[in-house]
């Protein structure tokens, strides 16, 4: 019998420890594993056979985080990270190869930006970043060197839902993988593998950990993207590996007997990533971190029906305020967003919106400076509520072009509302907007 998402997020990957009972999941602050003998040694080292070897590589702390976020996103494996970043970073490092495309979204976190515009230009990675919800934009962009297309599920900070739909399509047209950043609506409202996705990456930071005091990454294999069949396209998947003896990830581990009643799983991807992408470049979880988020996990269904509910009722607030000339935010009967929120987000329409303020700059640096509830900071997800003025921080570093493409225009502050009573968040926002 299939289990309800909230047994799914206390139980996925953990169990009372065998050798001392204990019920919460130990923390295994080690570097390393004693090995049975040689013999184990050696497969292990040769990926003959699962088990721990040096906690860069996996623990079992991360191991139960690792099963329990693939689970709720019904992936096949996870592999975590230090950070949202770093999933990302592995992800690409495994399918992309110098004078390859990556076709992106322009309503993408600004970060993410930077990191696909800039720094992936020293792996000789190119981007074109398009409208993603314009399927025409993204099928222009489609050529012979794409092998990747990457969005997020909401859009932060602007909120826009992706039609995950129409660019999976997109991308199977072309034999290519579709990655989602599900950050912004986590597992619990958004599940990308279900509407065509082939990967998912998630910063555990924000929701999923959901209380601000630990970053982590995780990357989640959907197991459904026939790296064989495309094998021009994605050696390190689906070509004998040098560093591996030969070892072809696609041949070795894309139909292995891990499902219920032994039917068989592909997480080839997944392989890939830890065995060469994370052994290689070492961004790994720490275990105290993993132990942090596991247990913010366990509240995330609670806490994001909370944040929704939140969410909504300071947005109709905002909404109908003097000095806002608008909401962005997909929860809202007149969002332009709403319908596509009601197919891919139906339990909310998460916890991140922004709106403009009339006084514009200005005026939103105003705001950030006489908050007192909120949070100034640069961070979405908390438990606490947060408020950043984006143009002057997250996405300063983008030209005016950019910003007002991703979301984050002068006139723009971006909430993500906590889940205090409404009452009280909704009276600090009053206050501030006050003196304005």
């Amino acid at each position: 019998m299939t289990q309800g998402f909230s047994t799914r997020a206390l139980h996925a990957g953990a169990a009372p420890d065998p050798v001392t009972g204990s019920r919460a999941q130990p923390i295994h602050q080690t570097t390393s594993f004693v090995f049975k003998d040689a013999e184990h040694a050696s497969k292990l080292f040769a990926l003959q056979e699962f088990g721990n070897i040096y906690t860069r590589l996996g623990n079992p702390t991360t191991g139960a985080l690792e099963e329990r976020i693939a689970n709720l996103e019904g992936g096949t494996m996870g592999v975590a990270t230090a950070s949202g970043h770093a999933a990302q970073l592995l992800a690409f490092h495994v399918l992309m190869e110098p004078g390859t495309k990556i076709v992106a979204a322009k309503q993408l976190y600004g970060g993410s930006i930077n990191q696909l515009g800039h720094a992936f230009k020293k792996f000789g990675w190119r981007v074109e970043f398009v409208d993603i919800n314009d399927g025409a934009a993204v099928e222009a962009a489609m050529d012979d060197t794409v092998r990747v297309i990457f969005s997020e599920s909401l859009a932060n900070p602007g909120g826009v839902v992706t039609d995950m739909a129409q660019v999976a399509a997109i991308a199977k047209k072309h034999g290519v993988v579709y990655m989602v950043d599900n950050t912004m609506a986590s597992p619990y409202l958004c599940q990308p593998l279900q509407h065509g996705a082939n990967i998912v990456v998630n910063s555990l930071t924000k929701f999923i950990g959901g209380h601000g005091n630990s970053i982590g990454g995780m990357l989640v294999d959907g197991g459904n993207f026939d790296w064989k069949a495309h094998a021009d396209k994605y050696p390190t998947m689906a070509t004998p590996q040098a560093y591996y003896n030969d070892l072809n990830f696609a041949e070795g581990f894309g139909a292995l007997p891990l499902g219920p009643d032994g039917a068989a799983v592909d997480i080839a991807f997944a392989i890939a990533a830890r065995a060469f992408s994370l052994r290689d470049l070492g961004p790994a979880l720490s275990p105290f971190n993993a132990f942090m988020i596991l247990t913010g996990c366990e509240t995330l269904p609670l806490r994001m029906d909370k944040h929704c509910a939140n969410a909504t009722a300071v947005a109709e607030y905002l909404s109908g305020h003097e000095k806002v000339s608008w909401v962005q935010y997909a929860g809202l009967a007149g969002d332009k967003y709403h319908a596509l929120a009601q197919t891919y987000c139906p339990k909310g329409a998460g916890a991140v919106f922004t709106f403009g303020l009339k006084g514009g700059h200005e005026a939103g640096v105003k705001l950030v400076e006489h908050v007192k509830l909120f949070s100034h900071l640069a961070n979405i997800g908390d438990t606490r509520s947060l408020i950043i003025h984006p143009s002057s921080t997250t996405h300063s570093q983008l030209s005016d072009a950019q910003k007002t493409a991703a979301g984050a225009a002068p006139d723009t502050v971006r909430l993500s509302v906590g889940i205090e009573d409404a009452a009280d968040i909704i009276a600090d926002l009053q206050q501030a907007l006050a003196v304005i």
